[in-house]
């Protein structure tokens, strides 16, 4: 009971993902190939209304639900890293056709062949757990 809010909210979401055709392999398609501004759209309001509410947050002190202030550590720079992991992203994204948020999604829409996608990117994720103390970064 007490992660139910958890379950609604993530079912909520996957909606919203679902009816915004955020999901969609075709609109993923539509993006990369230039032919259609609704996934632009769709994350270039993500990421103004992400901005704002941290603007938000770290100015008007928010506090988390312990009622201890949320703090942002700073990061540190490095613009190689960005574009290098960037664009490992961005090709996975295009080869694959979903981005990692919506991959259970999708799954849950019926489209099975995304378990071989969650599969490879839990294996993915395990591997870099190992090998993130020997990269350059």
């Amino acid at each position: 009971m007490k992660h139910l809010k958890f379950l609604l909210v993530g079912a909520l979401l996957g909606i919203v993902l679902v009816k915004s055709e955020a999901a969609s392999w075709y609109r993923i398609y539509e993006m990369f190939r230039f032919q259609s501004f609704h996934m632009y759209g769709i994350i270039g309001t993500a990421v103004i209304s992400g901005i704002l509410f941290f603007l938000i947050t770290k100015y008007k002190r928010v506090k988390n639900s312990q009622n201890e202030p949320i703090v942002f550590p700073n990061k540190d720079n490095g613009f190689t890293r960005y574009i290098v992991g960037g664009t490992i992203f961005g090709l996975g994204w295009a080869l694959v056709g979903a981005c990692p948020g919506p991959m259970y999604v999708i799954l849950g829409t019926g489209v099975y062949s995304m378990i071989i996608v969650i599969i490879a990117a839990l294996i993915g994720t395990f591997i870099y757990g190992v090998l993130k103390d020997k990269l350059p970064h």
